[in-house]
């Protein structure tokens, strides 16, 4: 009996006269004899030509085609993965591995198309997760085909020139659900973070995550006071209302401490007001006026110019131990937070005290182009260590509210007015310059006449400012220097292992660089600041190009991935170089839910009117919730 037939083959035997034989045995060696004979060059056309015949074949086959379809209910929309079994399904995108991470070391356009077209929701850790899931399936849903190949994930037109840009913030439900994913993610990271100080910290003014205790600067809760309004605009009711009580009971600023002018007029004052206008809850206001009160004895000096600490409950004032300087930035950053006292209270002697500082300052010798030195000698009102000049720490929120204060006044202030416009283009003149191999705009510094490629995050303010100063009617061009600049301030984060900003960059401008930034080992710290994310917002309510979105919602990412402390609260990093180790420094800021948090949910919101930049220049609550940072 014959066996039976086999399916999985063809047998095809040809004909051929003289001496062929019978031997099956011999026809196999002849035949292996003959293709051994060939050169390698031969071989490889034959292979080839042949692959080429069978993949042609099945592509023009119409009745395979259909069968794939048929069978297996591809459409051609949904995303599939072929195994080596031929079986098909749709499936998520699988999330980048940690070497896949490393890509960020490469050219910075590069990393721009991959970074906004691929989804990143893999980011997070193993606690962060479920998060993203939601997430995850709209970036499926919503993008191009996406084909995973034993793990490879590819997208269709990935290496396109052309940007994500949409001309108009979408609406449609598929949109709206992915940008709630997105608020939910940054109110989630708010209750970790507040959960992290409700259990360890609980009154004071900073956590300490890592050994689950606290830190104590003036001993005012300052990070509760700061995260009020945020807290608000979350729609965390809970959180709030705990945080009220804190308020109406235990806060007192009867104490015997001495406090920084600078940094508890932004934190408790600024906290304090923006939280009055959005609640209208009079609690809030008087508070504010006690404390507002209590630092006026810092203004009492014969130059005008405030001493840097105030004893708030003997009512005194000095300059610190070392120096009779202040820095620039904080005699000329408190101005917003006092003049809205003045207009709330209708008492105008915190208006006039820190307008008098401003007209010292526009008045003084010592400036470059308009920028000014870093600090100021309150005895004599005189700029010292002059020859300095710089956008970074103890010269930065100068700058930013010049523009602000104008803005605030109703734009009728024209000595501020002059003095940033001035300003912006001494930063053009002396400041900017193009980094090497990618051509970055970035700003320097200046010493004496020579420059550096230094840049803090803390300049990163810059393109907001500039954009916003664009949306009230100032020149076009700083609109478009603004984008320049974000983008640098992008490629501070995506360029680093841990998709985090260091504290200071270095930019490259010698010929032959391969990497635009530089890190110095003792810059390589992170502090969850907001700057960055505060200049992605305003780019993105002013040009809706949802890439700032998207550069946003990595950050993010990171900063749970590398600074979250499972048992409550995110730490500040000492190395954005090392994944495997950033070495965290056991300290959260308070502005890192005062103004960081904050800013991420404004940024993913798709809502024009929540806290809206167009309903006047005097809005009282674009004033004090959105300006009162710094």
């Amino acid at each position: 009996m014959l066996p039976p037939s086999r399916r999985d083959f063809v047998s095809l035997t040809l004909s051929e006269s003289g001496s062929y034989t019978d031997s099956k045995q011999w026809h196999r060696q002849s035949c292996w004899r003959k293709w051994k004979q060939l050169s390698r060059l031969q071989r490889s056309l034959i292979l080839f030509t042949l692959m080429l015949l069978l993949v042609c074949g099945i592509a023009t086959s119409p009745t395979l085609i259909g069968h794939w379809r048929g069978e297996h209910g591809f459409d051609g929309k949904q995303p599939f993965v072929v195994n080596l079994k031929n079986e098909y399904k749709s499936i998520l995108p699988e999330p980048p591995s940690e070497k896949k991470d490393y890509r960020r070391r490469g050219l910075p356009v590069l990393q721009n198309r991959l970074q906004t077209k691929t989804n990143v929701s893999g980011l997070l850790g193993v606690e962060n997760q479920r998060l993203d899931l939601n997430n995850a399936n709209k970036g499926s849903e919503e993008g191009k085909p996406i084909i995973s190949w034993r793990g490879a994930v590819i997208e269709e037109e990935q290496a396109s020139d052309t940007d994500t840009k949409d001309t108009e913030i979408q609406d449609d439900p598929a949109s709206l659900a992915h940008a709630e994913s997105r608020l939910e993610a940054v109110r989630e990271a708010f209750r970790h973070a507040w959960k992290g100080y409700k259990n360890f910290a609980w009154g004071h003014d900073e956590l300490k995550p890592i050994s689950k205790s606290h830190g104590e600067w003036f001993g005012l809760g300052l990070t509760l006071i700061d995260a009020l309004d945020t807290m608000w605009i979350l729609g965390l009711k809970e959180e709030f209302a705990e945080a009220r009580e804190w308020v109406a009971r235990a806060l007192s600023f009867d104490k015997n401490v001495d406090v920084n002018l600078f940094e508890s007029t932004i934190r408790i004052l600024g906290g304090l007001l923006s939280t009055y206008h959005l609640t209208g809850d009079s609690l809030f206001l008087e508070k504010a006026k006690d404390i507002g009160s209590r630092l006026m004895p810092a203004f009492n000096t014969a130059s005008k110019i405030p001493y840097s600490d105030v004893n708030i409950g003997k009512g005194t004032a000095h300059p610190p131990q070392w120096t009779s300087d202040s820095t620039v930035a904080e005699v000329t950053s408190i101005q917003l937070e006092f003049r809205e006292l003045s207009r709330l209270t209708g008492d105008p002697k915190y208006k006039l005290a820190v307008m008098e500082v401003m007209k010292q300052v526009h008045k003084l010798d010592g400036k470059q182009d308009g920028l000014v030195p870093m600090f100021i000698n309150t005895n004599n009102g005189l700029f010292t260590h002059q020859g300095i000049y710089t956008l970074g720490a103890r010269a930065d929120s100068y700058y930013e509210y010049l523009l602000k204060q104008w803005i605030q006044g109703g734009k009728t202030e024209n000595e501020l007015l002059d003095d940033y416009l001035l300003a912006v283009e001494g930063v053009k003149k002396n400041l900017l310059k193009k980094s090497t191999p990618s051509g970055l705009t970035f700003v320097g510094e200046l010493s004496h006449g020579y420059f550096s490629p230094k840049m803090d995050h803390l300049v990163c303010f810059l393109p907001g400012t500039l954009a916003l100063g664009a949306h009230f009617g100032l020149p076009a061009d700083h609109m478009e220097l603004a984008k320049q600049l974000m983008e640098t301030c992008y490629q501070m984060y995506a360029q680093m292992e841990t998709g985090l900003s260091p504290e200071i960059a270095h930019f490259n401008m010698h010929e032959g660089s391969t990497q635009d930034v530089e890190v110095k080992i003792a810059d390589r710290h992170n502090l969850l600041r907001p700057e960055t994310v505060e200049s992605l917002f305003y780019m993105y309510r002013f040009t809706k190009d949802k890439k700032y979105q998207q550069w946003g919602w990595e950050i993010l990412q990171n900063f749970n991935k590398y600074t979250r402390v499972p048992t409550g609260g995110y730490t500040s990093i000492n190395n954005v170089r090392d994944p495997a180790n950033p070495n965290p420094r056991d300290k959260m800021e308070s502005f890192f839910l005062g103004e960081t948090l904050k800013y991420f949910y404004l940024l993913f919101s798709n809502d024009p009117n929540l806290i809206s930049l167009d309903k006047g220049p005097t809005s009282d609550v674009i004033v004090s919730v959105v300006f009162f940072s710094v």
